[in-house]
């Protein structure tokens, strides 16, 4: 089967690597994102997959719009009979859809139609879930919402944060496309719709979504601390005056001891493993932290680096 693999984050390399080694795979080209400007350098960086594919001799694709006709015209002259897409972060519209005779599938970490869009394993640990997986799919232009091949399951842990959950799900994608794709070589895929009304998004993540605000209870800061590590992190000031910023990466949910009467983002106790602060229903410990400009750092190290006091209030 002639095969354009389209991926550019972390969670598709798994995919690629299980495309590379079937024999009745033949791996056309892979198309990923542009070098993009990164970081405080804004030094041009290539997507994770196109580092990944460095070496494999494989063509590599950097299309500005992968729906432009001059595109577009390039991939029918491969001759495709198949498009896998896996966190590529274009849409790709009825041009590219129609092309390949065999459609377009992609591996998406969430159970459809739940989590549809950009974020979906970061989203479902901030909301609290307890369950998420993954999904193949036929694509349509409406985001995320073609006919299922494949669902399968996993458990989110107490202590998942996005990284390490996208780590494993990014191998159970890679299993779900293997047997989807024996199942189309087959002629054998089931298409089952997905009900509508039931879907949920998981909009694309941005700065802002990670500042924390300590009138939500004390478990649902503990799911946005774990759904938003590594990106964008949770944060907050401390400090007098404007405050320094303070990225939160982990947290332990704690008892009140009492302080009913303080305000939310209240410091209740400066001792120990960690600052304690007051939320809308419970407190948390701040178990590592990392102020701006500084190294990461536990809550204890912090403590003694830092005038916090009981009573101070971070914002």
């Amino acid at each position: 089967m002639r095969v354009v693999f389209m991926g550019s984050a972390e969670f598709a390399c798994p995919s690629i690597d299980a495309l590379i080694v079937r024999p009745d795979v033949n791996l056309l080209a892979v198309v990923t994102q542009p070098e993009r400007e990164k970081g405080r350098g804004r030094k041009c960086a290539r997507s994770p997959v196109h580092e990944h594919v460095i070496g494999l001799g494989l063509p590599v694709l950097t299309p500005e719009r992968v729906s432009s006709p001059d595109f577009v015209a390039e991939l029918k002259e491969l001759h495709v009979d198949l498009i896998v897409v896996v966190a590529y972060g274009q849409i790709l519209r009825s041009n590219v859809i129609e092309l390949p005779a065999k459609g377009c599938v992609n591996v998406h970490a969430s159970l459809l139609p739940k989590y549809r869009g950009a974020a979906p394993i970061q989203w479902a640990i901030a909301n609290g879930e307890h369950t998420t997986g993954v999904t193949t799919m036929f694509i349509v232009e409406q985001l995320d919402a073609g006919d299922m091949i494949m669902q399968a399951e996993m458990r989110i842990e107490d202590d998942d944060t996005a990284g390490l959950l996208l780590g494993r799900l990014a191998g159970l994608g890679a299993r779900l496309l293997v047997e989807s794709l024996d199942g189309i070589m087959a002629g054998a895929v089931s298409r089952v719709r997905q009900i509508d009304s039931d879907a949920t998004y998981a909009a694309r993540l941005k700065k802002e979504d990670g500042r924390i605000d300590w009138t939500m209870g004390a478990r649902r800061i503990y799911d946005r601390v774990r759904g938003f590590n590594p990106w964008p992190m949770c944060w907050c000031e401390a400090g007098t005056g404007s405050g320094h910023l303070l990225r939160i990466l982990k947290v332990a949910v704690e008892q009140d001891d009492g302080a009913g009467s303080s305000a939310c983002g209240q410091i209740l106790s400066a001792e120990g493993a960690g600052p304690v602060v007051k939320t809308g229903a419970g407190a948390v410990r701040l178990i590592e932290v990392q102020p701006e400009g500084s190294r990461p750092m536990d809550g204890a190290s912090y403590l003694r680096g830092h005038r916090l006091a009981v009573g101070d209030v971070l914002k």
